[in-house]
């Protein structure tokens, strides 16, 4: 079975401080989203959820390999804007 890295990306800056504004996840989870329905469907690829009780972003790594400028833009996001990030195994729960 292959497994993917995901990508965490926290709506928490390094220092602890809660990123602005606070639709970030669902704004940047979109960029991979499709409509269906007049509804957006999030990517499995890039995600929003929760994790602590703030907003994430999941990055599949695969990403990299299907949209590179997509993968590229995230990341530099995160780390312009100093959000924690951090790997986890697919089979990761409660996130």
């Amino acid at each position: 079975m292959t497994t993917h890295k995901k990508i965490i990306i926290e709506g928490v800056t390094e220092s602890g401080e809660t990123f602005r504004p606070s639709d970030w996840a669902e704004r940047m989870s979109g960029k991979a989203g499709r409509t269906h329905h007049r509804r957006l469907v999030y990517s499995p690829m890039l995600q929003p959820t929760y994790k602590d009780g703030r907003k994430c972003v999941i990055l599949d790594e695969a990403l990299r390999t299907s949209n590179p400028d997509l993968y590229h833009t995230v990341l530099a996001f995160a780390k312009a804007n100093r959000l924690k990030i951090h790997e986890v195994d697919d089979d990761h729960s409660n996130t």
